[in-house]
């Protein structure tokens, strides 16, 4: 159970016609949504019979019906006359929906409106659970008000048994500030806030970390009923929704953009592998420093919240490093060295356990979940580390491919192509192990610089045609997907026993790789790498060996699709 009383799936119904309506409850039904929303203002043409029919089907699907009719200013797709509208919002609770939609505004303007839902939901009777319940909601499709506990306490004002708030998240922290507006508003009575877009994803999942009555997810990929909605298989099989608990502990992937990110899919099944308490979602981090330190410091003030750790991508990789540092955290080493990192771990403070959980109701407000800018008291909620897996998984997938271990790696001459981000890690690695590495990039004023840094040698891009080395690490661009046909060795001369190491894994077979197989080489493919990355992530996290089998097994099945 997520909180006291369990958060449902919603699934909306946006079909224009009756029988795919129809169609689409049944398939609701299918997937176990708790309670299904009939869009009525989707439909192309309905009346108050047509309505009974579709509540009368979601009833008969299970759980219970919301019947909603958004006007048009407010994100839905009705525009025809505010008369028809109540018609088919009355019909439809008169039918036995469980619970009727409306905006705010529209309630407030329209005396026929209040009166004829009013006289459904018995709103002037103080029934605790009439048969139908008024739900009140706002939109804000623009952005994310400061103002949020004033304006669910607005909506509480109204005689309404459920007050629902959604508005666009701009950036990440918007999210939390939903989070904090939904977790004090639950306390008072039912409740829904949620953030769109992207940056919002958050608030879906983890709506029930902090009593959200319900958390909306989309039929089918294409069916959404607001930006951001995931689909309901998403929920239940790539967040494990059934499997979430109050103090399940919560992880991700920092990054801008982050929604093509392959992560969720395959820390998520991990997690499920092992039987960890986990959940791991895409966070959408703005690229300034001061929205990563924003977003951390965020969630530090908010123990409730479980966040245990993240992987951090493209362009965070620095200010993680950064992060760490001024907080007086741990830094490994070596991804000091690097200057890069792409994993943070963090451990709860003694006094926090148990926090994660949601707070019952009538508990003290924690002020600081509110004013995530005070660091000082951020950083006493827990001890924080910086490590970079990138190096370790690329040696663990030098070593696999080579069948030896990282004492086997000494000595050898290595020849790195490409002076990037991901040279930084690998070559560093390979000086770790001991070995002798040269590096060749396009600007050799680049290369001579991390050569400087780390001990290697650097020679001109044009020297490449005349590599004689063990190993091969190809760390460029070239060859990476759209541009398949490139290689970074168009006169492949390397001897059999050379080992051509491939950190590019779109596409999974590079034509520098046939090359290589071509030649009798032995090769090592940019998914061992990404595997051993996110195999070492998962192990600092659960202190438990990765699933490596399962975890490339999803990442091929990903990069098929």
């Amino acid at each position: 159970m997520m909180s006291e009383k369990r958060t449902m799936l919603c699934v909306p119904v946006t079909a224009r016609a009756e029988d795919q309506a129809f169609a689409d409850i049944q398939s609701a039904k299918r997937a176990n949504a708790g309670m299904i929303e009939l869009r009525l203002d989707y439909l192309e043409r309905s009346d108050a019979h047509m309505v009974c029919r579709l509540v009368e089907q979601a009833r008969q699907a299970g759980g219970q019906t919301i019947a909603t009719c958004r006007i048009a200013e407010e994100g839905g797709q009705w525009h025809g006359e505010e008369t028809q509208r109540i018609a088919l919002l009355v019909a439809a609770g008169e039918a036995g929906a469980d619970y009727i939609d409306v905006e705010y505004h529209a309630w407030k303007r329209s005396a026929q409106l209040r009166q004829a839902i009013g006289r459904v939901c018995r709103v002037d009777t103080g029934a605790e659970r009439p048969r139908c319940r008024l739900i009140l909601s706002k939109h804000n499709f623009t952005e994310t008000p400061a103002n949020l506990d004033a304006i669910f306490a607005e909506l509480r004002n109204e005689p309404a048994h459920v007050v629902k708030l959604a508005c666009k998240a701009n950036r990440i922290t918007d999210a939390l500030r939903m989070l904090d507006a939904l977790r004090e508003s639950a306390r008072t009575g039912p409740a829904i806030g949620l953030s769109m877009g992207e940056a919002g994803v958050i608030t879906r999942v983890l709506a029930g970390k902090v009593g959200g009555l319900l958390t909306f997810a989309a039929l089918d990929t294409g069916k959404e009923s607001a930006p951001g909605q995931p689909a309901i298989k998403q929920m239940r099989s790539l967040y494990r929704w059934d499997a979430l608990r109050p103090d399940t502990r919560v992880y991700g992937v920092i990054g801008c953009p982050v929604a093509h990110s392959m992560s969720p899919a395959i820390m998520n099944a991990a997690f499920d592998a092992i039987g960890y308490d986990g959940v791991y979602l895409p966070l959408r981090v703005e690229p300034d420093y001061a929205d990563f330190a924003a977003f951390i410091d965020g969630c530090l003030a908010r123990p409730w919240l479980g966040l245990s750790g993240c992987s951090v991508t493209i362009p965070h990789k620095q200010n993680l490093l950064r992060y760490v540092a001024e907080r007086a955290g741990h830094i490994e080493p070596l991804a000091a060295r690097i200057g890069a990192a792409n994993t943070l771990a963090i451990e709860p403070a003694p006094d926090d356990q148990g926090a994660a959980g949601f707070s019952p109701r009538g508990a003290p407000r924690d002020e600081n979940a509110t004013h995530h800018g005070k660091t000082a008291r951020a950083e006493a909620r827990g001890s924080l580390a910086a490590h970079n897996t990138d190096y370790r998984g690329a040696m663990d997938a030098l070593c696999a491919g080579m069948e030896r271990g990282p004492e086997g790696l000494r000595g050898l001459s290595a020849a790195v192509l490409g002076a990037g981000g991901a040279s930084r890690a690998i070559v560093a690695g390979l000086i770790d192990a001991g070995c002798r590495v040269t590096i060749y990039n396009r600007t050799l004023a680049k290369a001579e610089q991390l050569a400087a840094e780390f001990g290697a040698s650097a020679l001109p891009w044009e020297a490449r045609s005349a590599i004689q080395a063990n190993v091969v690490v190809q760390c460029t661009s070239i060859g990476m997907w759209p541009n398949a046909d490139e290689t970074p060795l168009p006169t492949f001369d390397l001897p059999p026993t050379t080992v051509v190491f491939e950190t590019i894994y779109n596409p999974m077979e590079t034509r520098l790789l046939q090359q290589a197989r071509d030649h009798n080489c032995r090769t090592v493919d940019g998914v061992a790498m990404f595997v051993g990355q996110a195999a070492a992530q998962f192990q600092r996290w659960t202190g438990q060996p990765a699933p490596t089998d399962l975890i490339r097994s999803i990442m091929l099945e990903r990069l098929q699709h």
